[in-house]
């Protein structure tokens, strides 16, 4: 049987990253959605059952999963009520704003039985999966230097809430979350960490600027992302003993979605080769093909979890650690100080 799939929100996230997974899957069925769009909604997916409410979607629908895709700033308050619904949860990223709020919507989806998980699609980024692919294959040998970016073209403070809100709000909680996840994924905690946070653009009023320095034994990590970067977007520099890695230009997966491309066929998330990432060693260079992307693989991984209830791989505890990075990050930003970290 499909999972029943309700989702919040009819924006951008939901409309670019999850709909389009949702009904290209035997594993789910789009079953229910909460808009304020109601004649948007009831025009593209007249299948669905419509809410004007998400909470009235929540705790009146008999959907299995509900799909958070509303401010951040609500994701802990309609993540509760879904799991005391007894609804498994996907949130987008960023988990939550506060980790203490991260803490207990755990420990409640524990006490349920159910899964609550985080939207990371960006481990399913073909250049990523290629950065992976190098260092498990020890092609870079030992890494001492991990860059990594996130770069746009965005002067200008535009009227939304990612750059308005006061609680969650700003490049920080909208871009560090995909970072710091792929960070930890490959090289689990630092030891400590030392941050810039810095609010640049005229009128704005939440971070736009990051440079997040993290401290492992011999293996420095650079985090970054700017709102500045008008040229070409520098992805990776990964600097080893035996060679470096270096990668412009983001996923192409994004973009697909955003012109209204399905996530299926042989050359989903395949990338140009005027993109591919270069290899260099002392005397040479070589072109490193990217790995597909392949988003498709959360919601193939997250339907196994909930009907395997196997919640191990897909559940948000990694993604705490994310927002306890956050917070320390805009701590050591206020002291001037490299934070140690003890969780």
């Amino acid at each position: 049987m499909s999972i029943k799939t309700a989702i919040v929100g009819y924006g951008y996230s939901a409309k670019t990253f999850h709909i389009p997974f949702i009904i290209t899957s035997n594993e789910f069925v789009f079953h229910a959605v909460s808009s304020s769009k109601a004649d948007v909604v009831g025009r593209d997916w007249p299948q669905a059952q419509y809410y004007q409410s998400a909470n009235e979607m929540i705790m009146h629908s008999d959907a299995e999963l509900v799909i958070i895709t509303a401010p951040n700033d609500v994701h802990y308050s309609l993540a509760k009520l879904a799991l005391e619904h007894n609804k498994h949860v996907l949130i987008e990223k960023p988990f939550v704003t506060r980790s203490k709020d991260g803490e207990a919507l755990i420990a409640l989806a524990k006490e349920k039985g159910l899964l609550l998980s985080v939207y990371q699609n960006r481990r399913y980024d073909g250049d990523y999966l290629t950065v992976k692919k190098l260092i498990d294959t020890n092609t870079l040998g030992k890494l001492h230097v991990y860059e990594s970016h996130f770069d746009r073209f965005r002067p200008h403070v535009q009227q939304r809430w990612r750059e308005q809100a006061s609680d969650g709000g700003g490049i920080l909680y909208d871009l560090a979350p995909h970072l710091l996840d792929q960070v930890l994924s490959l090289f689990g905690l630092p030891h400590s960490l030392t941050a810039s946070c810095q609010v640049m653009r005229e009128g704005a009023s939440v971070t736009d600027y990051f440079h997040l320095l993290l401290h492992y034994p011999k293996l420095e990590v650079i985090l970054h992302a700017s709102l500045f970067c008008a040229g070409a977007n520098l992805r990776f520099n990964i600097q080893g003993d035996k060679g470096s890695y270096v990668k412009y230009g983001l996923d192409p997966q994004e973009d697909c979605l955003r012109e209204g491309e399905r996530p299926t066929g042989a050359g989903w998330g395949v990338e140009e080769p005027a993109h591919f990432g270069t290899f260099y060693d002392s005397d040479s260079l070589s072109i490193i093909p990217t790995e597909a992307g392949c988003y498709q693989g959360f919601f193939i991984d997250l339907a196994q979890a909930i009907t395997t209830g196997d919640y191990a791989q897909m559940d948000a505890q990694q993604s705490l650690q994310t927002i306890k990075l956050i917070e320390l990050a805009m701590e050591s930003q206020r002291k001037g100080e490299t934070m140690p970290i003890s969780f």
